[in-house]
């Protein structure tokens, strides 16, 4: 059981990481981008997750841990910060050098203003819970942000990967808030978020996971170019 958290970061992402080897993909060539880029965004996202946990919003059931916890997160937490996104950005990678995604590119508009539009009635309607309005505000702030001043043109295609991703994330956040496993490894106090669960997961997380995404496709992508 200790072992739980662990095993979920290393199924994520072992088959990613091996598959970069591929002499057609040669994601590993970009190890150092993704390390660096990753961190870039695990930063900020850590001492939320660090603030959170403090503050009791959310807090972690630590017979699914190997019991070692760096600033009140277990190890695992950490490395989540990195498995995921490694698994995220490899697929994102490999999309987008064997499809032709451009088409999707189309309904950047689209997506941009219907999420802001439905994050923004989210937030005002459950400002008093404190996961969705934090989820929220830095979700907003991306989108807004790649789409009106980086004036990014791939959000869409960003969005249509992370659709494809949803089986993936609904397995790992399943077992992570209890689905398949007799209570959850993280446990989400019922105040501070709106209570709408996708089978055991908040909603908040989905959102929380595509600010995410974006934020590390954006500095992978930006990392790369400014290696070439």
């Amino acid at each position: 059981m200790s072992y739980t958290y662990i095993l979920i970061n290393f199924f994520t992402v072992i088959i990613c990481f091996l598959a970069s080897f591929d002499r057609r993909i040669q994601f590993n060539k970009h190890f150092g981008t993704f390390l660096l880029s990753s961190t870039i965004v695990a930063i900020p996202f850590i001492l939320w997750d660090i603030c959170f946990t403090r503050m009791g919003v959310w807090w972690f059931d630590l017979k699914y841990t190997l019991g070692f916890k760096i600033a009140g997160l277990p190890v695992e937490e950490w490395l989540f910060f990195y498995c995921i996104p490694f698994a995220c950005v490899f697929t994102y990678y490999c999309f987008e050098k064997f499809y032709k995604l451009a088409w999707a590119e189309v309904f950047n508009n689209l997506i941009v203003f219907t999420s802001v539009i439905i994050l923004a009635v989210a937030g005002l309607l459950f400002f008093n819970k404190i996961y969705t309005l934090l989820t929220v505000i830095v979700t907003i702030l991306t989108l807004c942000y790649l789409h009106f001043i980086a004036k990014k043109g791939w959000i869409g295609k960003v969005s249509l990967v992370y659709l494809i991703l949803m089986p993936g994330f609904f397995a790992v956040n399943g077992i992570l808030t209890g689905s398949v496993i007799p209570s959850p490894v993280v446990n989400y106090n019922p105040e501070e978020f709106m209570g709408i669960r996708m089978i055991t997961i908040p909603v908040e997380d989905a959102v929380y996971g595509y600010s995410q995404f974006l934020l590390n496709i954006y500095f992978f992508k930006k990392l790369n170019k400014n290696e070439k």
